[in-house]
């Protein structure tokens, strides 16, 4: 690209402490959005696994194809107006999805908004970065490079954390309160036949909106009963359920959609075939072991309505599941329900069923929450907009104006973009090189995609259950500064013999820990703390070991009039190395259960080890001299 030699110090120059910490958190903040905190939005909406993982995947398509557009802020006016006008887009966009949130057709809608903003916070990034060399003299750059870092780090905390607290506690207390009903196991009841959803008479109550349960304690007996009349049941209750509108409207109109299109060509020859045999070999059974040949644990039925309408158009989404107690009594159906105004008084159904082996007295709470959660999301989000939209006007007066930062005219533009691509793929060995590239992160791109939906989804599902708010505090709070904590210590390792020789030892740091999710999947732990620590370790080592990635790319970048395009470059692969496997892991995830998929993802860490013998590194790269 062309050159411009930069001046001793900038026009206008302020005191960078008044514009370099803002900015990068202003960089920060929609990045962490759009890629970690549209999962938990989703999930709490009702999605699952498999399409999150897919529409979120896509929304780094901005970050992987950003050096082809890159050149375009260069030439088209100046990066501070890239700056400045990006940060009024993005607040924009906020709004829109604070407003889009409550819609019926509300994933179409935030879909879009949210692909506005990735290629907003993209284009953002490229301007910010470029601003940064522009407007600090060359001491300063070097002298600001930890602050800029520093305040990062503080967005994502920000973003994983603060706002997701914040909505946590808005949708708990902003719904209707929370009904704890107790389920205890009999061994000398008799077996109860469930009564008629029908038989129940339901009118409306005076005083506030609630969620009401019968029976309000729940007793079943250990004996167990034949598999035919357990399987009748639950789908008996699945059909009642659906038939009468207590599942989510998205979920039905997607499979309605699906139902009429039909199966794709691939979906017929290669998905099914595939998912068929991943299934059937390594799917987790969520129906309970048989007793004998046709004996299984006993069900009991719980029903739930509301107390009275929650007026016109308004939905009430009601989560059901264990909060604590004995592990062998279980949720099997009617974990997430919708009330409206049209189905209030129709008993919702839900089916609990203990283990088979099960053969003493033993209690497990249940508990329903009902919290807002698209009002919560949409004031979230609306702050966010707010947020950006003081970003816009103090940085339109705050940024300095340096004379170098002019869009550049070039003649020959086509030529240098074609020569600055080609000089990067026509290196020695660069095919070992974007394998290493492409599958550093091949099983932490997986993993990071079911982290929060893990931790969200119920017990029963195989998650963990935590509300929102708790998995604000351990992953956005927790999480994030083991990550920094992480970071910096490899900044401090890696100079005193090189990255050559830590790379392999940085490898196993990051991907050692995954086994805390192995852990934490089959152990499922009551403890908020024993979470946190556990999480906390598997960030500390991912942030450790992504060191040595960040700095490769920077080896790859070499010097010369190419190293900024060719550091872009290097982190469009980076981002498509997250893109592709993040895209079927919910897929993968919801055929063989969260306990299998964190062992898969234990094992997804080998080729990144391969790829790491093959790659062209100095030795002497990363030495402090």
């Amino acid at each position: 690209m062309s050159k411009t030699n930069k001046p001793a110090a900038p026009v206008n120059a302020r005191n960078p402490w008044t514009w370099v910490p803002s900015l990068y958190f202003a960089e920060g903040i929609p990045y962490v959005v759009i890629m970690t905190v549209s999962v938990i939005l989703f999930k709490r909406l009702g999605l699952s696994n498999t399409d999150i993982a897919i529409y979120t995947s896509w929304l780094y398509l901005p970050w992987v194809i950003k050096p082809l557009w890159s050149p375009m802020v260069d030439m088209l006016k100046t990066k501070r107006f890239w700056i400045v006008y990006m940060q009024l887009l993005l607040g924009v966009g906020f709004i829109g999805i604070a407003v889009a949130i409550p819609l019926p057709n509300y994933l179409i809608w935030t879909l879009g908004i949210f692909w506005i903003l990735a290629f907003s916070s993209a284009t953002h990034d490229i301007a910010a970065d470029g601003f940064y060399m522009l407007g600090l003299s060359d001491h300063h750059q070097a002298w600001f490079v930890g602050i800029r870092s520093t305040f990062y780090r503080l967005a994502m905390i920000t973003g994983q954390g603060l706002l997701v607290i914040v909505a946590g506690y808005i949708e708990s207390h902003s719904g209707l309160p929370a009904v704890k009903i107790p389920v205890i196991s009999e061994p000398q009841r008799a077996i109860v036949q469930m009564m008629h959803p029908d038989s129940l008479f339901i009118t409306a109550e005076s005083g506030d909106l609630r969620v009401v349960a019968q029976p309000a304690e729940l007793r079943i007996a250990t004996k167990p009963r034949p598999k035919s009349e357990v399987d009748s049941l639950l789908r008996f209750a699945h059909t009642w359920n659906l038939q009468h509108g207590f599942y989510p409207q998205e979920e039905a109109v997607h499979k309605e959609i699906k139902a009429r299109s039909g199966p794709s060509w691939w979906q017929r020859n290669v998905t099914q075939n595939l998912a068929g045999f991943l299934r059937r070999h390594f799917g987790e059974e969520r129906q309970m072991t048989l007793v004998g040949e046709a004996q299984v644990g006993n069900v009991g039925v719980l029903f739930f309505h509301l107390s009275r309408p929650p007026g016109a158009q308004k939905e009430i989404v009601a989560h059901f599941g264990r909060d604590s107690g004995d592990k062998s009594i279980n949720l099997m159906e009617g974990g997430r329900l919708v009330f409206t105004d049209k189905n209030w008084d129709k008993p919702a159904m839900a089916v609990i069923q203990l283990d088979p082996n099960m053969q003493s007295a033993a209690q497990s709470d249940f508990i329903v929450r009902a919290g807002n959660i698209p009002l919560s999301w949409s004031i979230t989000f609306a702050v966010l907009g707010i947020l950006f939209f003081l970003f816009f006007f103090y940085h339109r007066f705050i940024l300095p104006r340096p004379a170098i930062d002019t869009a550049v005219k070039s003649h020959h533009f086509l030529q240098e973009f074609f020569e600055t691509f080609v000089s990067f793929f026509k290196r020695k060995r660069i095919g070992a090189i974007l394998a290493f590239l492409l599958l550093y992160r091949f099983a932490e791109a997986q993993l990071v995609k079911l982290i929060h939906p893990f931790l969200l989804d119920s017990r029963e599902l195989g998650g963990l259950g935590l509300t929102t708010g708790e998995l604000g505090l351990v992953y956005g709070t927790v999480g994030i500064i083991a990550l920094t904590c992480g970071g910096l210590l490899g900044g401090f390792v890696v100079p005193r013999f090189g990255l050559k020789k830590w790379v392999f030892t940085m490898l196993l740091v990051m991907n050692l820990p995954d086994l805390a999710f192995v852990y934490l999947s089959q152990v499922q732990p009551d403890s908020l703390w024993v979470v946190s620590a556990f999480v906390a370790i598997e960030q500390f080592g991912y942030g450790f070991g992504f060191t040595a990635y960040m700095l490769y790319m920077i080896y790859v970048a070499g010097e010369g009039e190419h190293k900024t395009a060719h550091y872009a470059i290097c982190t469009g692969v980076m981002a498509l190395g997250m893109m592709l496997p993040g895209m079927f892991s919910g897929w993968l995830q919801e055929i063989i259960g969260y306990r299998n998929f964190f062992i898969w993802v234990m094992l997804a860490t080998i080729p990144s080890f391969i790829a790491a013998c093959f790659i062209p590194l100095d030795p002497e790269f990363g030495k402090k001299k």
